[in-house]
């Protein structure tokens, strides 16, 4: 006799546009499979793990994680996991003044997204310049971007989110160079031209939950969660 199929609650996770996708909860099959991430010493195992929970747990139709902005496959995990384990999650840090360590619980459902407001359109001439995008949710998991060095895989990441590069009316798509190619132009640039990319880097979106508390010594501190990591999400 054929066991009994389990249906599921379907909810809807809006992103920074409003837009609204439908997803299931998390199941068994999605807990195991951050457990054996978990175990893994890689950290990219545990990223992909988490990009693949989320395609999991998709239903909309066309949905396609590797094109979502970093930030929003981060979001709509944490989301999920609300949703399928509990809203409430308890976090340990030690004070760096006092040396104790505190517990906290987050309520997931007041953590943040923040967007600064930072200019994509970088111009490198009167009539040049390049337009950069979010990083994408594909260099979660990518096992040679995790192990480059910390400068290599920075400038990794600025290739990354070159989305445009136009020249007067001319528009260069990132599909028409390699990568190579595009290392190479970055090397080209001016410094003053690659310090408002840094700028654009530095200001990405970002998870945000802020956690107030006075030490054992009297004194206010502040702990800011900005990653999946400071959430301790699999734990």
């Amino acid at each position: 006799m054929p066991l009994p199929k389990i249906s599921t609650p379907v909810f809807t996770i809006k992103d920074s546009t409003g837009k609204q996708r439908s997803f299931r909860p998390m199941l068994v099959r999605e807990e195991k499979l951050l457990l054996m991430a978990k175990e893994s010493s890689d950290q990219a195992d545990v990223l992909a793990a988490i990009k693949q929970v989320v395609n999991n747990c998709v239903i909309d139709a066309g949905f396609e994680v590797d094109k979502l902005p970093l930030f929003e496959l981060e979001h709509a995990f944490l989301k999920l996991r609300g949703f399928s384990v509990g809203n409430k999650i308890n976090v340990s840090y030690k004070d760096n003044e006092d040396e104790k360590v505190y517990n906290f619980t987050v309520d997931l459902d007041k953590v943040e997204t923040r967007i600064p407001k930072i200019e994509k359109k970088i111009p490198i001439t009167p009539t040049a310049g390049i337009i950069l995008r979010y990083p994408s949710a594909a260099l979660y998991g990518d096992a040679a971007y995790s192990k480059l060095e910390r400068d290599e895989a920075f400038f990794k990441l600025v290739a990354s989110c070159v989305e445009f590069v136009y020249d007067g009316e001319r528009v260069y798509e990132r599909k028409d160079f390699t990568e190579e190619e595009l290392l190479d132009f970055i090397d080209r640039l001016e410094i003053s031209v690659f310090e408002r990319v840094k700028e654009f880097m530095l200001n990405l979106p970002s998870l945000y939950y802020k956690i107030e508390y006075k030490n054992a010594n009297g004194n206010d501190r502040t702990i800011e969660l900005v990653t999946l990591s400071d959430f301790f999400t699999l734990r």
